[in-house]
């Protein structure tokens, strides 16, 4: 019986290259992220997409010509950072819709009522869940997780495996990306906001005008009803803001790369 050809060794140190920095990229997907994907799930999904992209890819990946352990897991850290630091991009939206659905929730009167995120493995208000919830649909719904996934495979012509650089403009880049963030917060949680304050104007009014009510004990179910119905009303613009920021999301994502040179 014929013995199998061995596998070069320099050929294993390719495909575990593209195994790490496609592993980094679809483990910083929002969906598959969180605790509740299943280990098995993300590990079969990285060896397909390793499986279909190393042959395409392999030319352009210079082969080893040693393998030492120690130099080479350090290596191999750095292409999971690649992955890393996109997920971290995409993570800002999600972190702007929770940050803005906290807000509301303090306001309307929700600052009690928290519930376990499983994705991020904390305790989140019930408008952050729900809004959470809302963008995740809408990523799905747009295939943002293929942006990754054409991340991933562009990132080998523009960034070489081991080419990473941190002392450029990466990191000014990504601190601005972060104070986004808060803009982006803010827009979604405006519209609520600017109702709410003129209910509590109102409410303040009539507090001042009848005495006698008890206008603090109305103050609550009628903010509660106004900050639904206003959320509702505002569905259409807050995807839109969604969606224009995940169509930016592959801009960002080749900015980084080139800057990461």
């Amino acid at each position: 019986m014929d013995s199998l050809p061995l596998v070069p060794v320099e050929l294993f140190q390719v495909f575990l290259i593209c195994t790490a920095r496609v592993a980094g990229f679809v483990g910083a997907i929002p969906v598959f992220s969180g605790a509740q994907s299943p280990a098995q799930i993300k590990a079969g999904l990285v060896f397909a997409v390793s499986l279909v992209l190393f042959p395409v890819i392999a030319d352009t990946l210079p082969p080893q010509t040693t393998f030492e352990p120690a130099p080479f897991i350090i290596f191999l850290g750095a292409e999971v950072l690649i992955g890393a630091i996109m997920g971290l991009i995409a993570r800002l939206i999600f972190t702007a819709v929770e940050f803005g659905g906290t807000i509301i929730g303090y306001q309307m009167g929700f600052a009690a009522a928290n519930v376990f995120d499983p994705q991020n493995e904390r305790q989140v208000s019930l408008i952050s869940q729900m809004q959470n919830v809302f963008a995740i649909l809408i990523f799905l719904a747009i295939d943002g997780h293929h942006i990754f996934l054409r991340t991933a495979v562009e990132s080998f012509h523009l960034l070489p495996p081991g080419g990473i650089d941190l002392s450029g403009e990466a990191v000014p880049f990504l601190i601005e990306l972060s104070s986004h963030m808060f803009v982006l917060a803010v827009q979604f949680s405006a519209p609520v906001l600017a109702v709410l304050l003129l209910s509590g104007l109102i409410l303040g009014i009539l507090a001042r005008t009848f005495p006698q009510g008890n206008v603090f004990l109305l103050s609550f179910p009628l903010n509660i009803a106004i900050s639904f119905a206003v959320i509702a009303l505002t569905l259409s613009l807050v995807s839109i803001v969604l969606r224009r920021e995940f169509d930016n999301l592959a801009d960002h994502f080749f900015t980084m790369l080139s800057l990461l040179l």
